[in-house]
């Protein structure tokens, strides 16, 4: 066995020596004639002097068609003659090399050839340029995989146009179409998309219930997409319906609570922060009674006729759906002629802005500072004045952001000219 072996070894090694002598006497012509790429020389007018047989199949010429006959130029079409003379030629004088210039060559047939082409010029002993040589790489393959990536780039722009458009349509389903009009109200809300890319999950609503009271509520779901939309779409019909059947705001949180739990209890928990609100008219004295209740979302703004404002703590209120005995958290407050209350959404607070130092989150801090120079102010003005803080912030507000306000309006006679 060890002699087969080494027979068979000795044949191997004659063969490759065999192969190795058949390359020694391949001549340099016929490697010339024959390369894997196209070569041509020129005269510095560009009349062409030699051109080997590769370019020449590719062209479908005769030798003698185009040698001593042809220019380069004369090889290219119309738009790649007008770059040659304008860029590739001049360029060529100046460095005396032109390197993978993307250009194409006219078949004999009326087709095209995208090639690459590297010229060099060629000088003599006292540096002098005699000719220019160059070299021509056949570029179809590239061309098409460049053809097909520019087609899937367009494709996927078409995708994500198509994309966006979906999202903003479904956001739009998950938010009431119109504030409803709720007499002795003045009310104004936005939604700041911070993508087009992905839906958000803020939410929020102002509804009519039973004896002349109202609801409205402003939540959060934690993620975004389709998944957050589900929750969002299941937390808000599941606040409308509960509100309907007891609308104390602990209550309707509550049974949000269970429901979001029971629904998310697996490996993909869904959870998220909100305020419910109660509004009761005081048909006696004017304004509003209102009873906020608050599952871990950031505390109401109150900004008063008299120009204070302040935070309406909501301490201990835990994420809804999280757990399945949510404390909630409960305070109240009445609303007087000239009085604006604002809710909002973290996306507000936790935004970047480069007047912050480092460009830090903008924060509690400096939103109750925006408040009390801000009050006494309207609803709508109150809607206004976030929406032009928002687009301060430009891409800085990486979460969409929900506001929702409403405001007791002084008489006519009373309101400030």
């Amino acid at each position: 066995m060890m002699r087969k072996a080494s027979g068979g070894g000795g044949s191997e090694n004659r063969d490759d020596h065999a192969a190795f002598s058949a390359l020694l006497e391949d001549s340099a012509e016929d490697l010339y004639e024959r390369a894997p790429c196209g070569y041509l020389s020129t005269l510095l007018d560009g009349t062409i002097a030699k051109i080997n047989t590769t370019l020449l199949d590719w062209l479908g010429h005769q030798r003698g068609d185009l040698v001593g006959r042809k220019t380069f130029s004369d090889l290219l079409t119309v738009g790649g003659r007008l770059y040659h003379e304008t860029h590739f030629a001049p360029l060529l004088r100046m460095q005396g090399e032109v390197s993978g210039i993307a250009l194409e060559l006219k078949t004999a047939d009326g087709g095209r050839l995208p090639v690459l082409v590297t010229s060099t010029v060629k000088t003599g002993s006292d540096g002098q340029p005699l000719l220019i040589r160059t070299t021509v790489f056949d570029a179809r393959d590239r061309r098409a995989y460049e053809t097909e990536l520019l087609r899937a780039r367009q494709e996927a722009e078409r995708e994500r146009e198509e994309l966006k458009r979906l999202n903003a349509t479904l956001q739009q389903t998950l938010l009431p179409p119109t504030l409803v009009n709720v007499p002795g109200l003045d009310v104004a809300a936005h939604y700041h998309i911070a993508s087009t890319d992905k839906v958000g999950g803020d939410f929020y609503d102002l509804f009519p219930l039973a004896s002349g009271t109202w609801g409205l509520f402003l939540g959060d779901v934690c993620g975004k997409g389709a998944a957050a939309a589900a929750v969002t779409s299941l937390a808000r019909y599941t606040l409308r319906a509960a509100a309907v059947y007891d609308p104390d705001p602990v209550a309707v949180l509550s049974n949000l609570n269970t429901v979001l739990n029971h629904e998310y209890n697996g490996q993909d928990p869904r959870f998220c922060t909100v305020v419910f609100g109660l509004l009761t008219p005081d048909a006696d004295r004017g304004g509003f009674h209102v009873t906020l209740a608050s599952g871990g979302h950031p505390p109401a703004l109150l900004m008063r006729a008299d120009g204070t404002a302040d935070y309406l703590p909501t301490p201990g209120g835990q994420l809804i759906g999280a757990l399945p005995d949510a404390h909630i958290a409960t305070t109240t407050v009445r609303l007087d002629l000239g009085d604006t209350l604002l809710l909002h959404t973290d996306g507000l607070t936790e935004a970047h802005t480069a007047q912050i130092k480092d460009g830090d989150r903008y924060g509690d801090d400096a939103l109750l500072d925006f408040a009390q120079v801000l009050a006494p102010t309207t609803a709508s003005d109150a809607v206004a004045a976030v929406r032009d803080l928002l687009d301060t912030f430009g891409t800085g507000v990486d979460d969409d952001t929900a506001v929702l306000a409403i405001s007791v309006p002084r008489p006519t006679s009373e309101e400030q000219p």
